[in-house]
């Protein structure tokens, strides 16, 4: 068994997270039943393949949550990565290995954008921001949209830059979640003179409507059961990871680990599904743990749902809109 780098392991806990209760049932579904899919990171090429192809197979889209240091190198980074609180050109993910690898990354996010996928903001070197002032997280979000921009700048492919990039790079990304899901009463601020139309950084109790905060929709993975005592645990597979196998990679018991998950995600899905139909948020990284254990139970579960008539598999933006026909179209009725 391998244990994962502490700084890795540090990079994805989202231990410091702000559990919020879900908003209540009473709020109006849509004709629908959402089920939300998200990647933080979204940095290895090969899972951007992997992932890309999955939603074609399974009819979803998805949010990336794209860290912006997997856009330069280490050099790159000591020249124009500020980190707030921290020496320049710091990282806890890393950066790019390489200016081809750059390329290639920045070859798929754009098929991913040009799929309808959502692009959205992970910030950049993934630090905890719970200290951080509306300035510190306005000058990581500079950074971000520096890096997108000039992306296939620092990947020596300036010639291979489609047409329509520096618009997707300026306008194109408007979600966010914070690393550890950690905030601060700065980063809200931030957010809305920033132009971002939503913020996915919360936790909730169960699976939850968006709730509101200073006209910014702001959406919460859920506590959902799972394992044979049905202990809420965070829908995310970093969380998973965790409990079954203490964050220490376990390839032996992967099968095992993959039906505990998948079992949790079709219980959680089928408990709105015939229920109030309250959205299914599930949050990933660009990492097979356990032997690729909880991107298979996702594989199933999209395989399985999002092809029914009644079924969704949309990104966050894609469900913004859902969500506000539905609530208009339950407060009209309402007189």
């Amino acid at each position: 068994m391998i244990r994962i780098s502490l700084a890795f392991s540090l990079a994805m806990v989202p231990a410091l997270a702000r559990s919020e209760p879900a908003t209540p049932a009473t709020v109006p579904t849509a004709d629908q039943q959402l089920v939300i899919v998200s990647f933080d990171g979204a940095h290895d090429n090969a899972l951007w393949e992997k992932s890309l192809a999955m939603a074609k197979r399974t009819g979803a889209h998805f949010t990336y949550f794209l860290s912006c240091t997997f856009l330069m190198t280490r050099a790159d980074g000591k020249e124009i990565y500020r980190p707030p609180g921290q020496k320049p050109g710091r990282s806890n993910v890393g950066f790019a290995q390489s200016r081809e690898e750059i390329a290639v990354r920045a070859g798929h996010i754009w098929q991913a954008h040009l799929d309808g996928h959502d692009i959205a903001s992970h910030a950049c070197g993934h630090f905890d921001g719970k200290g951080w002032s509306k300035a510190d997280w306005q000058s990581e979000f500079t950074t971000f949209n520096t890096a997108l921009r000039d992306a296939w700048k620092k990947a020596d492919r300036p010639e291979a830059e489609p047409g329509g990039w520096a618009e997707f790079a300026k306008a194109g990304v408007k979600g966010f979640r914070a690393p550890y899901l950690s905030l601060s009463d700065g980063l809200l601020p931030a957010l809305t003179e920033s132009g971002f139309t939503y913020d996915a950084s919360l936790v909730t109790k169960g699976p939850g409507w968006p709730t509101t905060k200073d006209g910014l929709p702001r959406f919460g993975l859920p506590m959902i059961p799972e394992g044979p005592s049905q202990r809420p645990i965070i829908g995310m597979d970093y969380n998973l990871f965790v409990r079954h196998s203490m964050g220490v990679e376990n390839k032996k018991d992967s099968a095992r680990f993959e039906e505990r998950t998948y079992e949790a995600y079709r219980k959680a899905f089928d408990r709105e599904y015939g229920g109030d139909r309250i959205p299914l948020q599930l949050g990933f990284h660009f990492v097979e743990m356990n032997g690729g254990a909880y991107w298979r139970a996702l594989d199933r579960l999209l395989t399985e749902v999002c092809g029914k008539p009644d079924v969704a598999c949309v990104s966050y933006a894609q469900a913004l809109p859902v969500i506000e026909q539905a609530k208009k179209k339950a407060d009209r009725s309402a007189f």
